[in-house]
């Protein structure tokens, strides 16, 4: 009996092993060592980067914009099966109305540079939220800067 019980548990813990490390949900997109895994959303996020920041009231993407949506599109091309939505994001200052027509152009114009890159239009999604998800929440000029942004959210 004691020995039916000891290759049970023995059993078990292999199993429980071999799941966890295998499964990227359960592991957060990290591998053992705590590296984001090759193509997940903690690769895409921390290594690629997966936001872009506008000027107050603009729509257009800055070099430094462009040089980021490369990457995006470097890495998608690399996983195919991967779809993303590109939310698009405003400051607090504005009507509601206006940010969210903002916040789609924003998107829009990232969605844009990534067909234009390859990616095909059915992997894009857009969606906008003008100014009712900020990340930062103050109301210094900073603050607006991290707000005017658009996001690439794997699917």
């Amino acid at each position: 009996m004691k020995k039916l019980l000891s290759a049970l548990c023995a059993t078990l813990f292999l199993t429980a092993c071999d799941t966890c490390c295998e499964d990227k949900a359960a592991t957060g997109g990290f591998d053992i060592n705590g590296e984001a895994t090759p193509g997940s959303a903690a690769e895409f996020h921390q290594v690629i980067g997966d936001t872009v920041n506008f000027g107050f009231d603009k729509h257009t993407l800055s070099t430094e914009a462009q040089t980021a949506l490369h990457k995006q599109a470097d890495w998608l091309k690399k996983w195919p099966q991967t779809n993303v939505v590109v939310e698009g994001h405003c400051d607090i200052r504005g009507t509601t109305e206006y940010n969210m027509a903002l916040g789609e152009r924003r998107a829009h114009e990232v969605k844009t540079f990534l067909i234009g890159q390859g990616i095909e239009a059915k992997r894009l999604e857009t969606v906008s939220y003008g100014k009712e998800h900020p990340v930062a929440q103050g109301t210094t000029e900073a603050d607006h800067a991290k707000n005017r942004r658009g996001v690439t959210v794997l699917r």
